[in-house]
């Protein structure tokens, strides 16, 4: 008996876990950091098919230092 009742709830835990998908990490902004560098700003994208949303998590930004060649 306790079966049966486990069995829709894990397919309902199943089907609403499933509603959202992650990407990435994808180059979001590049920018100069003022002393002749690149701040680049990667990130994760998630989609939320739920509530048909695309927002960006996981963020992190990487900071390259240029210099010219000799």
């Amino acid at each position: 008996m306790k079966f049966k009742a486990i069995v829709p709830a894990l397919f309902l835990a199943f089907a609403v876990s499933a509603c959202t998908s992650q990407a990435g990490p994808f180059v979001t902004n590049i920018s100069s950091d003022g002393r002749g560098g690149l701040n680049v700003e990667k990130c994760m994208v998630k989609l939320d098919r739920n509530i048909n949303t695309v927002e960006a998590s996981q963020c992190n930004n990487t900071n390259i230092t240029l210099s010219r060649p000799m």
